[in-house]
């Protein structure tokens, strides 16, 4: 007997629900950008019930996890009778290419979590772990980059018959075809200008997956009107507004950052992102004071200064409150008094 399922087995293991995780491996790894590029990693979820998903986790997660874990059943606690010998977490390295680095603990990590998912019961059902393997909604619509060369694959619906089902058709997510789209494949869904799709998922910015006149499968976004979206779900990609000057005009242009709203850049993160996004190297980073006059970013000092200035001004929804102004680096025309 494996040794998670008998120290479960010792444990009343017939007792946990099915969507307990018994194992968990890294699959791959994926490079993903916020204000600096970082890498997740592809874990293969395997459940007591027999199910298998994907998720993704950064190795922040892990150490936010460990961290818990230690505090609620690490021998420290002298005040829990809780505590057993919790599994060791490979240490930070702050030195090294992000990939190397992100490859070398893959073995590490999935001896850790071997360790973790061969805990008692008690540990096992601690709502951190059962929330770090849970698939969320963003999970379950990430594409594996290894399969991105091929079209996603679609799940089998039961298809919904018109008695009894008008409720449940007017809540459901569904999309008006503005033009006729013929599928090049079986995993697509073919469909008439008029056609009324039901919205499965949305598998990427670009393709969503449906149901029309009993057929399932993916068509593009665009041939399609959204009539009703999916509920907002735990995405945690937002948007940094950038306004770009040039030869007199101003253009906009929204980057997508998977940070959290509230987070502070460090000013080379920032910078590289943004010439990355606009390719150019001989630009500088600015932003707007309260009467209008653009102060030029030259350090981490000046960044958290335009964010605090930010704080409490109003915003849209996923957009960071404060904004950049992009200018040409030798170009000092746009200041009241040059540096």
């Amino acid at each position: 007997m494996a040794l998670a399922q008998h120290l479960r087995a010792e444990s009343d293991f017939e007792q946990l629900p099915d969507d307990v995780p018994i194992s968990a491996n890294i699959a791959d790894i994926e490079e993903k950008r916020g204000f600096t590029s970082h890498f997740v990693f592809v874990i293969e979820v395997k459940t007591k019930g027999g199910s298998k998903y994907l998720i993704y986790r950064r190795y922040r997660q892990f150490y936010a996890l460990q961290s818990k874990l230690e505090e609620r059943f690490g021998p420290e606690n002298k005040t829990s009778p809780f505590t057993c010998s919790l599994p060791v977490l490979p240490a930070k390295v702050y030195m090294g290419a992000k990939q190397e680095i992100a490859e070398s603990r893959i073995p590490a990590l999935n001896a850790y979590m071997k360790h973790l998912l061969s805990l008692p019961v008690w540990v096992l059902m601690d709502a951190d772990i059962r929330i770090f393997f849970y698939q969320s909604t963003y999970d379950s619509e990430q594409v594996p980059q290894a399969l991105r060369r091929l079209r996603p694959r679609t799940r089998k619906v039961k298809s919904v018959s018109p008695q009894g089902a008008s409720f449940d058709r007017l809540a459901a997510p569904r999309a008006e075809a503005l033009f006729d789209f013929t599928g090049n494949s079986k995993l697509e869904l073919s469909f008439k200008v008029g056609d009324v799709i039901f919205l499965l998922s949305r598998i990427n910015k670009d393709w969503l997956e449906g149901t029309a006149k009993g057929a399932t499968g993916i068509f593009p976004v665009s041939f399609v009107k959204i009539i009703k979206d999916f509920p907002e779900e735990d995405d945690p990609t937002n948007w940094l507004r950038c306004y770009y000057y040039e030869d007199a005009i101003s253009t906009i242009k929204d980057i997508a950052v998977e940070e959290d709203l509230s987070s502070t850049p460090l000013f080379t993160d920032l910078r590289e992102l943004v010439r990355r996004e606009f390719q150019r190297e001989d630009i500088a980073l600015n932003y707007q004071d309260a009467d209008g006059d653009l102060i030029r970013l030259l350090s981490d000092e000046d960044v958290g200064l335009m964010v605090r200035r930010a704080q409490g001004i109003p915003s849209q929804k996923r957009l960071f409150p404060w904004k950049l102004h992009i200018t040409p680096k030798d170009n000092y025309s746009v200041y009241n008094t040059a540096p």
